[in-house]
């Protein structure tokens, strides 16, 4: 899934990469995919890109956008995975959208559970969770600061567990399932502790967790249970996943790593680190 890091890796490949590249084919869904939701009727996208030239790209949260000329925006977002391809590299079977370049180079763009894909004729964003995404502050960034991961608790539910208030309704946008698990256990918090009942050291010790997970990760090139632009995986080895259950042990304690479903989606925690 395009979280944060993957999200700051891909934008930085596709700017290196992409830029300069004119559009010369579209090529729509090989087989339709229920859960693949675009904004725009899908086959209409040839008419709106080709010919287009990328000119820039960038991420918010869990979006990836790619600023075309004469305004256009495509965007991309989390579940979707992009991968470039040299030119004489084989099509694959299965993908949701292809953009051939005059180059004879393409980009392939795949869903395996859900994801989105969008394109904007005229430039104007219309997803909540996106604007949402744009007009917030990144947790990479210096001045997102303590103030605002308190005031994450000031509006919580008294319900809201640590894993709610975290990844759900992107109250930190780019933040998900998926670099959550990390974030958690290296804070010592479960995934269902109620997260109004964090002591101030316990709050203080998530947001530098928060922190410091996502810098990791992010200066690593994304998660390995991900890949890049090129098709590689990250090099941030993830310490609670579905690569290391039931194959390695708790780093700190050597206990055994537990795994539930909870709300939408599988929690990873270290029942005697995180009570």
């Amino acid at each position: 899934m395009l979280e944060l890091p993957e999200v700051v890796t891909l934008t930085k490949q596709a700017s290196e990469t992409l830029v300069g590249k004119k559009i010369a084919h579209v090529f729509n869904a090989s087989k339709p995919h229920k859960f693949t939701f675009y904004i725009g009727d899908p086959l209409e996208y040839g008419g709106h890109l080709v010919g287009k030239t990328i000119e820039s790209a960038k991420g918010y949260g869990m979006f990836v956008d790619f600023f075309l000329t004469g305004g256009t925006i495509l965007s991309i977002g989390d579940g979707v995975i992009a991968k470039y391809n040299e030119p004489g590299n084989n099509i694959p079977e299965n993908y949701q959208l292809i953009l051939g370049f005059e180059d004879e180079s393409f980009l392939v763009f795949t869903v395996a559970m859900y994801g989105f894909i969008s394109v904007y004729p005229d430039g104007v964003i219309e997803n909540k969770y996106h604007e949402l995404s744009m007009n917030s502050i990144s947790p990479l960034d210096d001045t997102y600061t303590m103030d605002n991961f308190n005031q994450l608790f000031a509006e919580a539910k008294k319900t809201l567990s640590a894993k709610a208030i975290l990844a759900t309704e992107q109250r930190i946008p780019g933040v998900g399932n998926g670099v959550l698990q990390d974030i958690l256990f290296n804070a010592r918090i479960h995934p269902k502790r109620k997260a109004l009942t964090l002591s101030d050291e316990e709050r203080a010790t998530l947001f530098r967790s928060l922190k410091d997970t996502l810098k990791d990760m992010t200066e690593k090139g994304g998660r390995n249970t991900q890949s890049d632009l090129y098709g590689n995986s990250g090099r941030y080895i993830t310490v609670l996943s579905a690569n290391t259950w039931k194959k390695q042990p708790c780093p700190a304690c050597g206990g055994s790593i537990m795994k539930e479903s909870y709300m939408g989606g599988s929690i990873y925690f270290c029942p005697n680190c995180q009570k």
